[in-house]
């Protein structure tokens, strides 16, 4: 064990005496951590300008299929379709600002709005966030009436809605008689009405209706606003994005450097010299790979430290967070060693191995953070060790995972370490011929 700790304090002395070195293992990723956390800052939150809502159709008619795809196509609102249950938990974690529920009899209410009750939409949104709401409301009222509108300027529509408006009411027991009869005088005049129009001028009073926004003190849709308690899952400021992004940087920097020493090590024939020492070969790579754990907890150490009191970090586990370290470190110390035998040579082992290395941040978020990325480059993003470096970090910082959750990545890393270890320890050369 003294062989293994006089190794590893070895390769630590030498990585402080290389100053350019130990520049891009500490302090490099700390300018990255802050000069991205600043860049995200900087977008305040605001996004990309769209309401993301979840649309639940309990109705499943030909109307609110119509009036959902209406929602579809309005460019400031992302829509997608999903079961009650779902949407509630994806606006209660923060996935989506709200959902919009259309319930049973939608259908039935919005074509009978003239003669019975307009139809009600449930709106379920974080209390908090009021600016949504009102702008949320606005945008389902602006649908409603640019169906409205479509009835207008398209006189076979007109008709065609007509003929079931006068089915409907016929056939509803529960209108007022009185209703009834002036209805059902009322609506085929204005077919005729329409249909004898030439169409130009059918479409301009339509539009012109629409653009005044229908009759004054006419209520199109009633909405029914359900709160929603949000659990914050998001982080609560930009650096506890950049910082987990910075931090993989330095870790990466350790694994390419302790990689690439090596390398020269065997190059230089000092591997040949310890060998003649009275140590074994796992002390050896024993000491190196210690070396490298203990740099990379140490650097993760420091600009957590730095960023929980200068940059409000706050993890949210300390445990986690401790154990989360610990499992990175191990899986690029294998990655480190599995780098050392791909290339025979200083310069060849350094390019492939940033080459390597690179991709890897690339697909799992080092550059750009995977939220950020299109969906079929997030499942891509499963296969780089960096993306479960990065989530298991995350995890214990600001996702708030549970240790349950947190055994997923830690389990990925601790594998991909061990796999790695593996199969460099066994194509390891101990002399530049062999």
């Amino acid at each position: 064990m003294g062989e293994l700790v006089a190794l590893t304090k070895k390769d630590l002395k030498i990585l402080l005496r290389d100053k350019t070195g130990f520049f891009f293992t500490f302090f490099f990723p700390l300018i990255y951590a802050i000069f991205f956390g600043t860049i995200f800052g900087s977008f305040g939150g605001g996004g990309s300008g769209t309401i993301s809502i979840a649309v639940v159709d309990a109705d499943k008619t030909k109307t609110s299929r119509a009036f959902t795809e209406s929602l579809r196509g309005t460019p400031e609102l992302d829509v997608v379709e999903m079961g009650r249950d779902e949407a509630v938990e994806l606006v209660r974690r923060g996935g989506k600002v709200a959902y919009v529920a259309l319930p049973k009899g939608f259908g039935v209410q919005r074509d009978g709005m003239l003669w019975g009750e307009p139809p009600t939409i449930e709106i379920g949104l974080d209390p908090s966030r009021q600016a949504e709401t009102g702008m949320l409301k606005g945008l389902l009222t602006k649908c409603v009436f640019e169906g409205m509108q479509d009835l207008l300027t398209d006189p076979d529509k007109m008709h065609d809605q007509i003929e079931d408006w006068v089915a409907s009411i016929k056939a509803d027991e529960n209108v007022d008689p009185m209703a009834r009869t002036a209805l059902l005088i009322f609506l085929p005049a204005v077919d005729t009405y329409f249909q004898s129009k030439p169409r130009e001028k059918a479409v301009a009073d339509g539009e012109a209706a629409g653009e005044s926004g229908g009759a004054a003190g006419f209520q199109p849709i009633v909405f029914e606003s359900t709160s929603v308690a949000r659990q914050w899952d998001r982080p609560k400021n930009s650096y506890q994005i950049s910082f987990p992004q910075g931090i993989i940087w330095g870790v990466l920097g350790c694994s390419a450097a302790f990689g690439i020493s090596l390398v020269t090590e065997r190059t230089k024939g000092t591997l040949v010299r310890l060998r003649m020492a009275p140590i074994g070969r796992w002390q050896i790579l024993g000491g190196k790979a210690g070396a490298c754990a203990v740099t990379t907890f140490a650097l993760m150490c420091v600009l957590f430290t730095l960023g929980t009191v200068a940059f409000k970090l706050r993890p949210s586990s300390i445990g986690l967070l401790v154990l989360a370290m610990a499992c990175v470190s191990l899986c690029f110390v294998g990655i480190m060693l599995l780098l050392s035998v791909l290339g025979k040579t200083e310069q060849a082992a350094g390019g492939i191995g940033w080459a390597v290395l690179m991709v890897m941040a690339m697909l799992g978020g080092g550059m750009v953070p995977a939220f950020f990325m299109p969906s079929w480059m997030q499942t891509v993003s499963h296969v780089s060790p960096v993306k479960w470096a990065i989530l298991a970090m995350e995890g214990a910082i600001w996702r708030g995972f549970s240790p349950s959750e947190m055994v997923l990545p830690c389990v990925i890393l601790v594998g991909v370490g061990a796999g790695c270890s593996v199969i460099g320890v066994r194509a390891f050369s101990w002399t530049e011929q062999s």
